[in-house]
C-alpha cells in the first residue's frame, strides 16, 4: 500500500499512527514462534479512531489485528495488516458496584492493578495468568485465560457479564445476558444497532435450533467436565443456553466472544463479575516427588482437600532456577534434586484450619507413598514459590543454542482423571522422536504445560515442529480433550480445529466467522482459515545464524544474535512502577514497546539477522530503539532469560561508533575520570566556573546538556591525596584484619567526603584501610558505548588485583555500579588467559554494605560503638546492586544502630543513570522516572527523616528531583558512631 494512503490515514487519527520499519519490526512478533511484518501500528485515543481504522480496513481490504500486551503464545496478534494497540489510551477502570459484585473497564487496564483498585472494595477479578503484572482484560478476554487459580475462580468466560463492541461494519454493539423474549426480539431487529447485529442473532439462532448439529456439537467438541478449552468458537456452550436448552442460563454473545481472539470485533468496554477478596490466609504443601506420574497421582489426592491451586514444577524447569540471578533466591524450600514439585495451595481465614487440612494432606500423601518430602510455606514466601513457578516459561529459553523449548503442544487440557494416563502416552509419543519434554503449571485443571525441545532454525526442525503438533492432536482427540486449554487457537492450532471437532462443526465455526465479519476485517488467519502452523515462524527453515566479531564475550549465549534470540517475548519488561521492579523504567513512562526489553531485542535481532550491510550493527533503527534504555541492568536480573541490554547496548553502540564516529559529548563523558583529574589541579576555578548560572549554561548547552541540571562540583582534594597524609598521621596503629578499597572515580573527585567516612568508619571497626595501585572502573566508558576502552580498564585492574584480593583480603566498593563491574562486565571483556583470574577475584569484589553485612553475620562487629537514638531511614537502592546483589545488605548494615528502622522504598530506578539525566534530549524522560515513585516519596517524608542512597546518580537526581540532600549508607552509619 502506498504510504500516502497510510499518511492520510495518519492525519484522519486523534491518536498516533507509524508506519517506519522500527515500528512495524516490534510489531511483527508477540510471544510466540511466529513473525509477520505489519503494514502499520495505531494507538487509537478514542472509539471514533477505531472506527475510522475499521472502516480503513474495509475500503482498502487490509485487516485490523487488536492487540493488548502481546503476550499471546499461539500468535493472536501476529499479521499483515494494522495492529491497533489500546494498552496506551484505553486503560480506564470506568465503574465499579461493589454491592452487585461487578467492575466495567476499558481493555488496556492491567489484571493486576485492576485488583489493585479493587482491594479496597473487599473485591477480586479471579483469573489470574502467568503475566497477570502485565496482561490486559481486553487480551484476557480474547484468549479466555485463566491461571493456577482455575480450580476456584474458572476463566475469563465466567466472568465476562457484557462487552461493548464495534463490529466489522463499524456500528456500535453491545451484548450481554438475554432472557428468551429479549433474545427473539433481537432476531426480529429490535434494540439492535443496526441489519449487522440483527445477522448476528439470527445467524446463531438457524444455527444451533438444528437438531442434528446440536448432537454434532454434543458428541464431538471437547468433554463438557474439562473446565479450560478454546477450542474454535464457543458455540457448544452457547447451545447450553435458554434459546437451545431449556432450563439452562440465559443467552449471552459474551461467551462467543471470550476466546474469539480479536476475530469477531473490536471490544472496547468490558463488564466483569468479581469476587470477595480470596481468604485471608494460605499456606503451600511443596509435595517433592521422584516422577512427573508420581506428582500426577499425587494431584489426584491433593484435588480431594480442596485446593485454590495445585501447580506442577518438573527437575528442568528446577534445574534452570538454579542459575537465575533472581529465582535463585526462590528456590529456599527445594530439597535436593525432585523429578517434579508439586505446588498445593489452602485457603481458609482460619491458620488453625490451613494446618490442619495441610496435615491431613501430608498424611494421605504419605498413606499413599507418594512424595518424599512435604515442606509447608507461609506468610511471604508463598510469592517467592509462586514467582519461581512463574518465571518457568521465560527461564526454559536460556538453554543454549538455537534448540530451544517449543511453545507447540504446550495447551492441551483433558479431564484431571485422564491426565496421569495421557502424559504418560505423550511421552511416549516424544520418545519416538528422540525428544523429552520440560512439564509446567496447572496439574490440579487437567492440564499441563508441555515444551519438547526443538531447533526451529533448520527445515528438520520445522518439519518436527509440525509432526508433534499432529501426533499430539490426535493424542487429545482419543481421551476428548482441548488442544488449547487457556492459550487459545491463533495460528498454532487454527489448522487442527477441523479434526479435533469434526468438519460439520468446523463449518458452523466458519459460519460464525462470516456472519460477523464477512469482509475478513477482524485478525484474519486465527482460528479459522488458518495458514499452515510451521509458516511464518520467526526462524525461517534453513536459515543461517551469523556470527560477529565482538570486544565483549557472548560465549555464553553463543554469541551476541543469541544473546538477542534468548528474549522469548513474555512480556516481562512491560510491568509498570505499580507493580514493583526495576526493569525498563523508561518504559513505565513511555509506555511505548520500543523502551522495552522484549522491543529492544526483537529490534537487534531483526537487523543482525537480516540486515544486507556489512556492519549489521550500522542502522539508525537500533540507535532508536536503545536511545532510552538507560543501562539499569534491570534486566539482567529480573528477565526471566536474562536478556542483557545495557551489555547489547554497549556493543552496538561501540560498532555504530566505528561506522559513524563518536560523537564529542560520549567521548567527553567517557574521559570523565580523565577530565576531573585535569580539573582537580584547580577544584576552585573549576567550581566557581559550574556553580555560575551564567558560565554554566554555556557549558551545558555546548554539549547537550539540560539547563535545569545542576552539575557535580569537585571536593578540594581527592579521595587519594586525602588518603596518603590520613596513612602517615595513623602511624603504625593495630588492627584485627586489613581490607582494600576502590577507590572509584567519582568517589576519588566528587564525593571525597563519603571516602573518607568509609575509611574512618572501618578503621573505628577494627579494619586496615589499604587503597591498592588500580585504574578507574570503566563505568563511563560502558555507559557510553566506550567498550574496547574499558576493555583495557578491565584488563589491567584484573592484572592489578587479582592476586591481592582475597577471601581474607576483600576489595571494598562505595559506589555500586563501579565494584560491580569486577562482577559483571569484567567476565566478559578480559582475553581468555585472564578469564580465570577475572572469576577468582570477582568472588572477592564487595560492595561496602555486603562486607559489613557479611562481618555482621560472622559477629565481627561490635554493636555496642553505636548510638541508640531512635531513626527511621527511607532507602533508595541503586539498580546494579538490585540486579547483581541486594538492598538487604544495605538494611542489615543500617540496622547497626539498635534502634535504627530501615524501609525500603519501593522504586525502581531513580531515573539519573549516570549521564542520561544530564542529557538534554533525556532530562524530560528522566525526572518523569524519578516522578513515578521515588521524588513523591521522598517529599512525602518529615525532615528527622534519613534519605538514603548508595548511588551517587540516585543521590544527585534525588537533590534535583525533591531539594532534599540524601546520604550514601556509609554517611548514615558514620554518623551513628558514638
Amino acid at each position: 500500500m502506498n504510504t500516502q494512503k497510510l499518511q492520510a490515514l495518519a492525519n484522519q487519527l486523534e491518536g498516533e499512527f507509524f508506519f517506519d520499519s522500527t515500528m512495524r519490526t516490534l510489531y511483527a512478533t508477540d510471544a510466540s514462534a511466529y513473525r509477520e511484518v505489519p503494514l502499520a501500528v495505531a494507538f487509537p485515543a478514542s472509539v471514533q479512531d477505531i472506527k475510522t481504522l475499521i472502516s480503513f480496513a474495509r475500503k482498502e481490504g487490509t485487516s485490523i489485528i487488536p492487540r493488548t500486551a502481546g503476550t499471546s503464545l499461539a500468535g493472536q496478534v501476529v499479521g499483515n495488516g494494522i495492529v491497533v494497540d489500546v494498552s496506551r489510551a484505553f486503560t480506564k477502570i470506568l465503574e465499579v458496584n461493589a454491592e452487585e459484585g461487578w467492575v466495567r473497564v476499558q481493555p488496556g487496564v492491567i489484571r493486576d492493578e485492576l485488583n489493585m483498585f479493587l482491594k479496597p472494595y473487599g473485591l477480586y477479578f479471579g483469573p489470574e495468568t502467568s503475566t497477570a503484572n502485565r496482561a490486559m482484560i481486553g487480551g484476557m478476554v480474547g484468549n479466555n485465560s485463566c491461571g493456577s487459580n482455575s480450580i476456584i475462580y474458572g476463566s475469563a468466560r465466567e466472568h465476562l457479564l457484557s462487552v461493548k463492541a464495534i463490529l466489522s461494519d463499524g456500528s456500535e454493539a453491545e451484548f450481554g445476558a438475554l432472557t428468551l423474549d429479549e433474545f427473539e426480539a433481537k432476531t426480529r431487529g429490535e434494540g439492535t444497532s443496526g441489519p449487522l447485529e440483527t445477522r448476528l442473532y439470527q445467524g446463531i439462532k438457524s444455527m444451533l435450533s438444528h437438531v442434528p448439529s446440536q448432537e454434532n456439537i454434543r458428541a464431538h467438541f471437547p468433554k463438557p467436565s474439562i473446565e479450560r478449552r478454546n477450542t474454535g468458537y464457543a458455540i457448544d456452550l452457547l447451545l447450553e443456553t435458554e434459546p437451545f436448552t431449556s432450563g439452562k442460563e440465559p443467552f449471552n454473545f459474551c461467551k462467543l466472544i471470550a476466546g474469539s481472539e480479536g476475530t469477531l470485533a473490536f471490544l472496547t468496554e468490558i463488564k466483569l463479575h468479581v469476587n470477595p477478596l480470596p481468604p485471608k490466609e494460605a499456606a503451600l504443601v511443596c509435595i517433592h516427588c521422584h516422577t512427573i506420574d508420581e506428582s500426577l497421582r499425587a494431584n489426584l489426592v491433593a484435588l480431594k482437600h480442596k485446593p485454590t491451586a495445585s501447580e506442577l514444577m518438573d527437575h528442568y524447569i528446577l534445574e534452570c532456577t538454579k542459575t537465575n540471578i533472581e529465582q535463585s533466591q526462590n528456590r529456599f524450600f527445594v530439597k535436593g534434586d525432585p523429578g517434579a514439585i508439586l505446588v498445593v495451595e489452602l485457603a481458609s481465614d482460619s491458620p488453625k484450619e490451613i494446618e490442619q487440612r495441610a496435615h491431613a494432606l501430608i498424611q494421605d500423601l504419605e498413606a499413599a507413598g507418594l512424595g518424599y518430602h512435604y515442606p509447608v510455606v507461609y506468610g511471604p514466601d508463598i510469592k517467592k514459590v509462586w514467582n519461581l513457578r512463574k518465571a518457568g516459561l521465560g527461564l526454559l529459553s536460556n538453554i543454549p543454542g538455537d534448540a530451544k523449548p517449543v511453545a507447540v503442544i504446550e495447551d492441551t487440557a483433558v479431564a484431571v482423571e485422564d491426565l496421569p494416563d495421557f502424559i504418560a502416552e505423550f511421552n511416549e509419543t516424544l520418545k519416538t522422536h528422540d525428544l523429552y519434554c520440560v512439564h509446567y503449571a496447572h496439574a490440579g485443571s487437567g492440564e499441563l504445560h508441555l515444551r519438547p525441545i526443538i531447533n526451529l532454525k533448520t527445515a528438520e526442525g520445522n518439519q518436527l515442529f509440525r509432526t508433534i503438533a499432529t501426533e499430539i492432536a490426535h493424542l487429545v482427540k482419543k481421551y476428548r480433550g482441548s488442544l488449547s486449554g487457556e492459550h487459545g487457537d491463533g495460528r498454532l492450532r487454527g489448522e487442527f480445529i477441523p479434526f479435533m471437532i469434526g468438519e460439520e462443526n468446523y463449518r458452523l465455526v466458519e459460519e460464525v466467522k462470516r456472519v460477523w465479519d464477512p469482509e475478513n476485517i477482524f485478525n484474519p488467519g486465527k482460528i479459522v482459515n488458518t495458514p499452515s502452523m510451521n509458516t511464518y515462524l520467526r526462524y525461517e527453515p534453513g536459515q543461517e545464524t551469523p556470527e560477529f566479531d565482538t570486544v565483549f564475550k557472548f560465549s555464553q549465549a553463543g554469541g551476541v544474535l543469541r544473546a538477542a534470540e534468548l528474549c522469548n517475548g513474555s512480556g516481562d519488561c512491560r510491568k509498570t512502577h505499580l507493580t514493583g521492579g526495576t526493569m525498563c523504567p523508561s518504559y513505565m513512562v513511555t509506555r511505548n514497546e520500543r523502551d522495552t526489553t522484549r522491543g529492544r531485542a526483537n529490534v537487534m535481532r531483526e537487523f543482525l539477522t537480516r540486515s544486507p550491510k556489512a556492519n549489521r550493527f550500522d542502522h539508525h533503527e537500533i540507535k532508536e530503539a536503545m536511545d532510552l534504555c538507560i543501562s539499569c541492568k534491570g534486566c539482567k536480573s529480573e528477565c526471566p532469560s536474562n536478556v542483557d541490554v545495557a551489555k547489547l547496548k554497549a556493543e552496538f553502540l561501540q560498532h555504530y561508533y566505528d561506522a559513524n564516529g563518536i560523537p564529542f559529548r560520549t567521548r567527553l563523558i567517557g574521559n570523565f575520570n580523565n577530565a576531573n583529574k585535569l580539573a582537580s589541579l584547580l577544584p576552585g576555578a573549576y567550581n566557581l566556573l559550574f556553580k555560575n548560572n551564567f558560565t554554566a549554561n554555556l557549558f551545558k548547552k555546548s554539549i547537550g546538556f539540560a539547563t535545569k541540571r545542576s552539575l557535580p562540583l569537585l571536593h578540594n582534594t581527592t579521595l587519594k591525596s586525602w588518603f596518603k597524609k590520613h596513612q602517615k598521621e595513623r602511624g603504625d596503629k593495630t588492627f584485627k584484619k586489613k581490607v582494600y578499597l576502590f577507590c572509584d572515580e567519582f568517589t576519588n573527585y566528587n564525593d571525597t567526603p563519603i571516602g573518607q567516612k568509609a575509611v574512618l568508619l572501618l578503621e573505628k571497626l577494627g579494619y586496615e584501610v589499604i587503597i591498592p595501585e588500580h585504574e578507574e572502573s570503566g563505568r563511563t566508558y560502558l555507559s557510553k558505548g566506550l567498550v574496547r576502552d574499558a576493555k583495557k580498564l578491565a584488563q589491567r585492574n584484573v592484572a592489578l588485583l587479582h592476586e591481592l584480593i582475597t577471601a581474607e583480603t576483600p576489595l571494598i566498593g562505595i559506589e555500586p555500579s563501579c565494584i560491580l563491574t569486577f562482577r559483571d562486565e569484567y567476565l566478559d571483556l578480559v582475553n581468555d588467559d585472564q578469564v580465570e583470574a577475572a572469576q577468582a577475584l570477582s568472588i572477592h569484589c564487595l560492595q561496602f554494605d555486603e562486607f559489613i553485612a557479611r562481618e555482621i553475620l560472622n559477629k565481627n562487629i561490635d554493636t555496642n560503638l553505636f548510638k541508640e537514638e531512635e531513626r527511621l531511614i527511607k532507602l533508595h537502592g541503586h539498580c546494579h546492586q538490585k540486579a547483581l546483589s541486594s538492598v538487604l545488605y544495605t538494611q542489615q548494615m543500617l540496622t547497626l544502630p539498635k534502634n535504627y528502622k530501615v524501609e525500603v522504598i519501593p522504586s525502581g530506578c531513580c531515573g539519573m543513570a549516570g549521564s542520561f539525566g544530564y542529557e538534554a534530549e533525556h532530562f524530560d524522560v528522566s525526572m518523569a522516572i524519578g516522578e513515578l515513585v521515588l521524588f513523591p516519596t521522598v517529599r512525602q517524608q518529615p525532615e528527622e527523616v534519613i534519605i538514603a542512597a548508595p548511588g551517587t546518580s540516585c543521590r544527585h537526581q534525588i537533590h534535583d528531583g525533591t531539594g532534599r540532600t540524601a546520604q550514601h549508607p556509609i554517611e548514615v552509619l558514620y554518623e551513628a558512631l558514638k
